[in-house]
């Protein structure tokens, strides 16, 4: 441990003594991390809205709809409970249409009543004052009632009664329902309840397709000419598309630049162990092994790349701020800082292991 804290401060030394040759090369690190975020990194950040702005449960949601007399029911829910894959689901009745009680022949709005484990997804609280009583409004079926303060009740046609507690935040994923007013009710599993709308969100993109053919297995209708399926896989395989073409273009692009700043960093440094001969040949003839000489240039650059990898990444961020640029995210900058390094150090392998093997006598003698 002295030892290798002998070679840091001797390799730092080493570096402030030749400001020139350090200069130069946190100059092309943080120049080769510069080109790989203004590149590479604008298009990773540009693929991230892309994919967030697509990426969201509607991209995941799987969407059955059954006619009243298929036979499916809330049942349905503890079978696909057991589907691995699946992130919420939830079933819906069919349309029951409302209007606002303080206001009789006022505006019909579509209510469902709604089963599922999961309610607290859609900003439910798990509890209701009145059980089974109780109703949440999106904004577009609140406006329609003429209660634009979220509170009063809504009577069906068949004379039930609902009392509204709030406003509900409608997902992408239940969007096709809207307006929509949903009544929470409490699973019986010793009472199923018919449905006419199963809803499923996929935990990832890639898995609507087989957990789509899973859920159908498991649906139990009477008769499944009744059902239709509808799902977000055309967006999901979109999904992975763009993914795929912007991740391959942004590879292709790290590759070549850290290539080519890797073989100007090798030649560069190269360039200054040879004006620096004289020097490792006095080290070699003072008892220095191959492994130092080598340990301290590693050492050396792999500190320079340091430096350079932050003044390129906190220049490229500042850059990409001002210009209104995505930036591509915390994770990026540190694998392209890591990668920077690294990169820093294979290039100086060869000069260091050139300087390592010169004869010291030989050095010594170079006028």
């Amino acid at each position: 441990m002295r030892r290798l804290g002998a070679v840091i401060i001797e390799a730092l030394a080493t570096a402030r003594a030749q400001p020139v040759s350090s200069v130069v090369s946190i100059v092309i690190v943080a120049g080769m991390v510069g080109a790989v975020l203004l590149t590479t990194g604008r298009t990773v950040g540009a693929e991230q809205a892309v994919l967030n702005s697509i990426d969201s449960a509607g991209t995941r949601s799987i969407v059955i709809r059954a006619e009243g007399d298929a036979g499916l029911d809330t049942s349905v829910l503890e079978r696909i409970g057991n589907i691995d894959g699946i992130a919420w689901s939830g079933v819906f009745s069919s349309v029951q249409d409302v209007t606002n009680a303080a206001v009789p022949g006022g505006t019909t709005v579509p209510a469902r009543l709604a089963w599922s484990d999961q309610l607290g997804e859609l900003g439910l609280p798990a509890a209701q004052a009145v059980q089974n009583r109780t109703a949440w409004a999106s904004n577009a079926a609140l406006d329609q009632l003429g209660m634009p303060d979220a509170t009063g009740g809504v009577v069906t046609g068949a004379g039930a009664e609902f009392a509204i507690a709030g406003r509900i935040p409608v997902p992408d994923y239940l969007r096709f329902l809207e307006p929509l007013i949903v009544a929470p009710q409490q699973i019986d599993s010793d009472d199923p309840h018919t449905v006419s709308i199963l809803v499923v969100i996929a935990e990832r993109p890639d898995l609507v397709s087989p957990v789509s053919q899973v859920v159908l297995s498991v649906l139990a209708v009477d008769d499944p000419t009744k059902v239709t399926l509808t799902t977000s896989e055309g967006l999901a395989t979109l999904r992975a598309l763009i993914e795929g073409q912007l991740g391959s273009f942004g590879r292709n692009l790290v590759i070549v630049i850290f290539a080519l700043t890797a073989s100007l960093v090798a030649a560069i440094l190269y360039g200054f162990v040879m004006l620096r001969r004289k020097d490792f040949g006095r080290r070699r003839a003072l008892g220095a092994s191959q492994g130092l000489i080598i340990g301290l240039l590693l050492t050396q650059m792999a500190f320079l790349s340091g430096i350079g990898a932050v003044i390129g990444c906190a220049a490229t961020a500042i850059s990409l701020v001002i210009t209104g640029d995505p930036l591509p995210g915390i994770a990026f900058f540190v694998a392209v800082s890591v990668l920077a390094i690294a990169v820093g150090v294979i290039a100086a392998l060869l000069p260091a292991s050139v300087a390592a093997r010169r004869d010291p006598l030989a050095e010594l003698r170079v006028p």
